[in-house]
């Protein structure tokens, strides 16, 4: 075949619930060596009921007007979780963030599901701007970012620990003028 196009397969945000929990820590469970990569809280996710107390305080947060976490749900089962994080109604803007099994990756599910969130942040929470922070050697992830059309605005030396070192971090921008939601 002259051309190939990336296989798509269906997919829905839902938020987390109480009973996600076993099954989103079976996810983090059976992926934690490719998401300990980059993720420092893959660490110390070391049980049900951690995962537990991850949803419990998204959804104290969501009742806050803080956060938005939802769970990415594919062929029945959580496959990966997408949040607008840090919510700051004042300065309208939010934080992205996500992950996504190893076995789900090169389907288009998160750039999709990034598109879905980032139309609800300036949409439905009439936010301005919305960040990703990604770790600069996280070239997968910041691919995500440039395909969306983000605009890299720097780096954040040594912007957090993980595994011992520093890490640094690339910070994108999207601004609701500059956003297309197709």
């Amino acid at each position: 075949m002259l051309f190939s196009r990336a296989r798509t397969i269906p997919f829905q945000l839902r938020l987390l619930q109480a009973e996600d929990a076993s099954q989103l820590f079976y996810t983090i469970h059976t992926n934690r060596a490719y998401l300990r990569q980059w993720l420092p809280w893959v660490d110390g996710t070391l049980n049900v009921e951690d995962s537990l107390a991850f949803i419990e305080d998204t959804i104290t947060q969501y009742k806050q007007g803080e956060c938005v976490v939802a769970a990415i749900w594919c062929e029945n089962r959580i496959v990966g979780c997408i949040g607008l994080n840090n919510i700051q109604t004042f300065h309208q803007k939010a934080e992205i963030g996500y992950w996504l099994s190893r076995n789900y990756q090169e389907k288009g599910i998160i750039t999709r599901a990034c598109r879905q969130m980032i139309n609800y942040a300036f949409d439905e929470l009439k936010l301005n701007r919305v960040e990703i922070l990604v770790a600069e050697k996280n070239r997968r992830s910041r691919s995500v970012a440039e395909r969306l059309g983000f605009e890299e605005e720097g780096l954040l030396r040594n912007y957090y620990r993980h595994r011992q070192e520093f890490v640094d971090v690339v910070i994108y921008g999207m601004l609701k003028k500059y956003w297309k939601s197709s």
